[in-house]
C-alpha cells in the first residue's frame, strides 16, 4: 500500500507539474504577445506626435533647437531616447542617452525613409532587448529625413520571469496541497477499507467473524469487493460444512448437505448430461427504474435443484416470464448462473400470452390443480387450454433435445404437473436417456381423475418416464391404480412398477423437505423480544399469538382455519383479548376468477370476525395480503406459540416443516391437517381434520395449555425428522434412483400377459 500511496503521489507531482508548465508557457506567450503589441502601439503613437512637432521645424530651426526638441521628450515610461536622421542618415538631432547605443543609422529608419511608411523592430543593443519604431519626416509632400523612437524592451523579459516565478511558486504549493489531499482520499476511501476488509477476512478465516458482521465499505473497488463477498461466503460455507460433516461424523449421524449432495451427485453422474425442466426459473431478470435486476424466486425447489446442477454443470430448463429475460440471454437463449459465480446453465423457453394462458393458467391451474386437489372446486376442462398444454410440452421437449443433443445416455428431472407429456416426448426422440417426472401435488383416486377428458394421453406421457415420483405412498397407489383402469399395462405391485410397450416405469414416493440449517438462521433476540416488536409493529396487543403462512389458494383451508378461531373464541373467551392470529397470504393466481373471488372471501371472513370481538388495541386475526421474504417469515415462525396449518387437501406442505426448522428453542406446537402429505412424518404435530371446526378449535386451546415439557419433547421429535430427512436427501435418493435405471428395453417374461 506505501508504494501504492508513493507511486500515485508521484504521479501527481509529475503531472500537475507538466500541466502546470504547459499553462505556464502558453501564459508567458500571450502576455509577451501583449507586451509587444502595446509597446508598438505607444511607440507609433509617440512617433506620429512627434514627427508632427518636428516636421515644420525641420527647415527654420537650427540644429540646436531640433535638439531641444528633441529632449523633451526623453522622459517618458520605458523611452530611452529619440534620434533625427536626415534622407542621407546624418543625425540632426538625439537624446544624450542614446548617442552611446546608436552610432550609426538604424536600418529601420533607412526603410521608413525609404518605404515612406512607419516600421518597427526589435534589436539587442549592448546586450539589452530594445525596440525601435522608424516614421519618415515630410515637407511639402516629400520626405526630408526620418524620426527613430527607442524604447527599452527588458521590461518585456522581467514581465515574463515574473510569470514563470509565480507559476513555481503555484505549482509548488498545489503540488504539496494535492498531495496532501489525495494522501488523505488514499487512506479514508481506499487504505482503510481496505484494512477492514482485511480484518473482516482475518476474522473469518480464524472463525471469529460471520458473514451476518456488514461488508467493509470498497465503492470505489466494486468488482474486488463482490470478488471478497464471494469468496468471504464460500469460506464460511466450507468451514460450516466442515464442521458440519465433523459433527455428523462424531455422532454417527447420516445427515446429507448441500455439499454431501454435491459430492453424490458427481459420484452418480460420472460424464452424465444432466436437464431440470420446471416452469419457473431459478433466476429471473426485471426491470426496475432504469436498472435490470436478477431476482431468486423464494423456492424450495431451486435450494434443492441447484447444489445438483452445481455440481455437474447441468442445463435447467424453464419458462422465461421475466420483463428482462430476452435481454440477457445468448442467441441459443442460455445464460449462465447463478450471475456471481456461473456454474451451470439456464435456458430460456418463451411463451406467448396466449400459450401461458392456456397452458398454465387454463389447463394446469384451472384443470389439473382442482382435479388432483380433493378441495371441492369444479375443475374446468377446455379443449383450447389443451391444446396450449401440449404445444407447450412440446416445446419444452424440443429444447431439452437440442441441450441433449451431443450427450449420450442424459438424464432429465421433470418438475410437476406441468409436463405430463414431457416424458413420452422425450423419450421416443432419445430412448438412450433416463428420464424422471417428480409430480409435487396430491394423485386423486382413480375416479376422481377419470373426469379429466384427456386422461389417457396424460398418464401415457407420464408413462414415458423411467422413474415417477411422488411424496407419499398413498399417491403412488393412486396413480398405479389410475393407469390400471386407463392403460393396457403390468403392474407389479410387489415392486410399484408399470410395465407397457416394453418399457418399465417405477413408481416411488420421495417426501421433498427444507434445508434445515437456512430455516434455522443465527437469533439475534429473544422469542420475547422477537414477538413484542412484532406486535408492536403491527399495532396489536397480544399474550398468545398463532400464524398462518399460505399462498390464498383454496386448497389451504384458510377460511375453515378462521372459523376455528372464532369457534375458539367463543367457546373459550378467556382467550379474548389474549389470543391473535397472523395470516400471511399471499395474493396468487389472481386474475383466475376463483382466486379472485377467494381473496375477497378471505378478506371479509377476517372483516367480520375483527368486526365481532375486536376492542382497543386487540383484534383476533391479523391478516397480511402480501409478498413476505423468507427472512421476514422467520420472525413469524420463530415468535408464534402455535402455527396453523389446515390444507383441504396437500401434497406435502413445506410451511410445517419450516416452522419446525425455525424453532430453535424448541417450543411452539404445529397443528397440522391430517390431509397433507407432512402428517405422514410429523405423528408428533396436533392432527387436525380442517372442515371440523370444532377439532381444530379444541386443537387451538390444547396447543396454548400443553405443558412446556410436553411442548419441548413432541418439537424435538419432528426437528429431528426434518432435519434428517431434509431437501437435500429428497435431491439425492431421487438422483440416485434414477441413476440405477437400466436404459435399455425390459423384455417382458415368456407367457407373461398384462394386467
Amino acid at each position: 500500500m506505501r508504494l501504492l500511496s508513493f507511486r500515485l503521489i508521484v504521479s501527481l507531482i509529475v503531472g500537475i507539474t507538466l500541466v502546470s508548465l504547459a499553462f505556464s508557457y502558453n501564459e508567458v506567450r500571450v502576455e509577451k504577445r501583449g507586451l509587444r503589441k502595446d509597446l508598438e502601439h505607444r511607440a507609433e503613437v509617440l512617433a506620429e506626435s512627434l514627427a508632427g512637432n518636428i516636421e515644420p521645424r525641420l527647415e527654420k530651426e537650427s540644429q540646436r533647437q531640433l535638439q531641444r526638441i528633441v529632449e523633451q521628450f526623453g522622459n517618458r515610461e520605458h523611452l530611452d531616447g529619440v534620434a533625427v536622421y536626415d534622407t542621407h542618415g546624418t543625425l540632426l538631432a538625439v537624446t544624450p542617452g542614446l548617442k552611446q547605443l546608436i552610432t550609426e543609422q538604424p536600418p529601420v529608419v533607412a526603410q521608413a525613409v525609404a518605404t515612406n511608411h512607419g516600421s518597427g523592430q526589435f534589436v539587442h543593443l549592448a546586450g539589452k532587448p530594445f525596440h525601435i519604431y522608424a516614421v519618415p519626416l515630410q515637407q511639402h509632400d516629400a520626405v526630408v529625413g526620418g524620426l527613430a523612437i527607442v524604447h527599452d524592451a527588458s521590461y518585456i523579459n522581467l514581465q515574463s520571469a515574473r510569470i514563470w516565478r509565480e507559476t513555481f511558486l503555484r505549482t509548488l504549493v498545489q503540488v504539496f496541497l494535492i498531495a496532501l489531499i489525495t494522501l488523505l482520499i488514499v487512506r479514508w476511501s481506499i487504505v482503510g477499507p481496505i484494512a477492514k476488509a482485511a480484518q473482516w477476512m482475518k476474522a473469518l478465516r480464524t472463525g471469529k467473524g460471520s458473514l451476518g458482521t456488514p461488508t467493509p465499505d470498497l465503492d470505489l473497488l466494486r468488482p474486488l469487493a463482490r470478488e471478497v463477498e464471494t469468496f468471504a461466503a464460500s469460506l464460511v460455507a466450507a468451514r460450516s460444512a466442515a464442521e458440519t460433516e465433523a459433527q455428523l461424523r462424531e455422532a454417527a449421524e447420516t445427515v446429507w448437505t448441500a455439499e454431501r449432495l454435491s459430492v453424490h451427485v458427481r459420484s452418480r453422474l460420472g460424464d452424465s448430461r444432466l436437464v431440470v425442466v420446471s416452469n419457473r426459473e431459478p433466476y429471473s431478470h426485471i426491470h426496475k427504474g432504469k436498472s435490470l435486476e436478477v431476482v431468486v424466486p423464494p423456492s424450495g425447489l431451486v435450494t434443492a435443484l441447484e447444489p445438483i446442477l452445481r455440481a455437474c454443470d447441468g442445463t435447467w430448463v424453464a419458462h422465461g416470464s421475466g420483463d428482462g429475460d430476452q435481454e440477457t440471454v445468448d442467441r441459443r437463449d442460455c445464460l449462465r448462473v447463478p450471475p456471481d459465480d456461473p456454474r451451470y446453465t439456464l435456458r430460456r423457453v418463451w411463451l406467448s400470452k396466449e400459450q401461458e394462458e392456456g397452458y398454465y393458467f387454463g389447463f394446469a391451474n384451472e384443470g389439473l390443480w382442482p382435479l388432483c386437489h380433493i378441495a371441492h372446486t369444479r375443475p374446468i376442462f377446455r379443449a383450447s387450454d389443451w391444446e396450449h398444454y401440449r404445444a407447450v410440452n412440446q416445446k419444452f421437449a424440443d429444447a431439452v433435445l437440442e441441450e441433449m443433443a451431443d450427450f449420450e445416455q442424459p438424464m432429465l428431472l421433470a418438475q410437476d404437473y406441468h409436463f405430463a407429456l414431457l416424458p413420452r416426448l422425450v423419450k421416443q426422440k432419445r430412448p438412450d436417456a433416463r428420464v424422471a417426472i417428480f409430480w409435487h401435488i396430491p394423485w386423486p383416486n382413480p375416479e376422481a381423475f377419470g373426469i379429466c377428458p384427456w386422461q389417457r394421453e396424460l398418464v401415457n406421457g407420464l408413462l414415458g418416464a423411467d422413474l415417477v415420483g411422488f411424496h407419499i405412498q398413498a399417491h403412488c397407489n393412486n396413480f398405479l391404480e389410475t393407469v390400471d383402469r386407463t392403460l393396457e399395462s403390468r403392474i407389479d405391485w410387489e415392486h410399484f412398477t408399470v410395465t407397457r410397450e416394453d418399457r418399465r416405469t417405477v413408481v416411488k414416493p420421495f417426501p421433498i423437505s427444507v434445508d434445515f440449517r437456512e430455516a434455522s438462521p443465527p437469533r439475534e433476540e429473544s422469542a420475547y423480544v422477537e414477538r413484542v416488536n412484532l406486535l408492536r409493529e403491527l399495532g396489536v396487543s397480544a399474550e398468545f399469538l398463532g400464524v398462518g403462512v399460505d399462498r390464498v389458494d383454496y386448497t389451504k383451508g384458510i377460511l375453515e382455519r378462521f372459523l376455528a378461531i372464532e369457534h375458539f373464541l367463543d367457546k373459550h373467551p378467556m382467550y379474548q383479548g389474549k389470543f391473535a392470529f397472523i395470516q400471511i397470504g399471499a395474493p396468487s393466481r389472481t386474475h383466475i376468477k376463483r382466486y379472485h373471488d377467494l381473496l375477497g372471501e378471505v378478506e371479509a371472513e377476517a372483516d367480520r370476525i375483527n368486526w365481532r370481538f375486536q376492542h382497543d388495541s386487540w383484534r383476533p386475526i391479523v391478516l397480511l395480503q402480501r409478498q413476505h421474504s423468507h427472512q421476514e417469515i422467520q420472525r413469524f415462525y420463530r415468535a408464534a406459540d402455535l402455527c396453523l396449518v389446515t390444507s383441504l387437501h396437500d401434497g406435502m406442505n413445506l410451511v410445517a416443516k419450516e416452522f419446525l426448522a425455525a424453532r430453535e428453542d424448541e417450543q411452539g406446537v404445529l397443528i397440522l391437517s391430517g390431509f397433507t402429505g407432512a402428517a405422514r412424518e410429523l405423528r408428533d404435530a396436533l392432527i387436525v381434520n380442517p372442515y371440523d371446526i370444532g377439532q381444530t378449535a379444541e386443537a387451538i386451546r390444547l396447543a396454548l395449555e400443553l405443558p412446556s415439557e410436553e411442548r419441548r419433547d413432541r418439537m424435538q421429535r419432528m426437528r429431528k425428522v426434518v432435519k434428517e430427512n431434509n431437501v437435500y436427501r429428497w435431491a439425492g435418493n431421487l438422483i440416485a434412483e434414477l441413476c440405477d435405471v437400466r436404459v435399455e428395453p425390459e423384455h417382458l417374461e415368456a407367457g407373461a400377459g398384462y394386467d
